[in-house]
Order: structure tokens, then C-alpha cells, then sequence
């Protein structure tokens, strides 16, 4: 039977790192970016356009705004981006063991019981991750960098609740919650790894 890991993230919790780690750790597939080139290679639309429409607008506007022309035209759009990311999610994961980061992977694989993780932390932590992996030319202040991080996790809870219909980080959703709040999330792999294979 496959091992299939799915992690939702809080911005600046460290999922992303924490993903790659244990996929490496457990010799398996990892994919993150990776979902947006299979998107547009389904889609036939650009990366660029698919990442906007995965990162930021997914669930902006209600259904019913179909009195314009430009609305119905973009939900249109919107809903053929999810079906190709659904359907790139699906055929990476039946591909074999691998880790899915975001993007309504728990949700669209759910009939294949993935392991679904979630990753949160204080805001403190997260500012402090984020600023250690920012560019070298980015100098936000603190409150910039809040504001930010607090501008991602509405843009995915939006994202996730628009499509799944579900909370994004209701802990009912997820086998186990990890709180990197002044941890290494090198240090919490092993942890992670023997409970995914447990």
C-alpha cells in the first residue's frame, strides 16, 4: 500500500521544509512547485497564471456576480485550473510514496487515505523563519512581514474553504497537528517520520 503524505501549512510555520525533509528522510517523492508545471501542462495556461490563481484568487468573488462579463469568464477559468490541479495532484500521487504540500491535496486525494499533516506556529516563530529565508534585498519591518504572513493564510483558508467546502487547519481534518513554535524542524523530522509510518 502507497504512502501518501499531504501537509497543510501556515505561512512561515516551515512546512515546505518540513515536507522536503521527511520526503527525503523516507526516500520518497516530493512535490510542491512541481504541481503548478502539471497544472499548466493539463490547463494549456501559463505557470504564471496558474500560480496566481493557486496562491491568490481562488475564492475572491461570490458565484453570484455573474452580471458582468469579465466574472463568469474568470470563475470559468478558475474552475478549469482546480479540475487540471485536481487532476495533476491525482496522477503525481498514484505515481507512488511521495509528500503533496497545499493546494487541496488532503481534500482531492481523500479516497486514497492519504496521511494529512498539518504545520502551524506563533507569529513570533513565523516572522523569525520568514525573515531567515527571505531575499537579501527584501527589508519588511516586523509589522510588514505580519501583515503579510496573515495576508497568505487568509488567501489559503479562502482558497481551501471555496473548493473543499471544509476549515482550512480544523485539526478534525488532519492525523496530526505540529506546532513548530521554536523548534528545528530538522530536529522534529525523525518525530514526523515515525509517526507517518507507524
Amino acid at each position: 500500500m502507497s504512502k501518501i503524505i499531504t501537509i497543510g501549512r501556515q505561512f512561515g510555520s516551515g512546512g515546505r521544509e518540513l515536507g522536503k525533509r521527511l520526503a527525503e528522510a523516507m526516500g520518497i517523492g516530493y512535490f510542491d512547485r512541481e504541481v503548478i508545471s502539471e497544472i499548466a501542462r493539463k490547463s494549456g495556461l501559463a505557470e504564471t497564471y496558474v500560480n496566481n490563481f493557486v496562491e491568490k484568487r481562488a475564492g475572491y468573488y461570490p458565484i453570484t456576480i455573474g452580471r458582468t462579463f469579465y466574472a463568469p469568464m474568470t470563475l470559468q477559468m478558475d474552475t478549469e485550473v482546480y479540475r487540471a490541479q485536481t487532476a495533476a495532484i491525482r496522477e503525481l500521487a498514484g505515481r507512488g510514496d511521495c509528500v503533496i504540500i497545499g493546494r487541496c491535496a488532503d481534500y482531492i486525494l481523500e479516497d486514497m487515505h492519504p496521511v494529512n499533516l498539518f504545520v502551524f506556529s506563533d507569529m513570533e516563530s513565523r516572522i523569525a523563519r520568514c525573515r531567515r529565508k527571505a531575499p537579501s534585498d527584501e527589508h519588511l519591518t516586523d509589522n510588514e512581514l505580519r501583515k503579510k504572513i496573515l495576508a497568505v493564510d487568509k488567501s489559503r483558508a479562502k482558497y481551501y474553504e471555496f473548493y473543499t467546502g471544509q476549515t482550512w487547519g480544523k485539526m478534525q481534518h488532519y492525523h496530526l497537528c505540529i506546532n513548530t513554535a521554536g523548534r528545528e524542524i530538522k530536529a522534529l523530522t525523525p518525530a514526523v517520520r515515525a509517526f507517518v509510518e507507524a
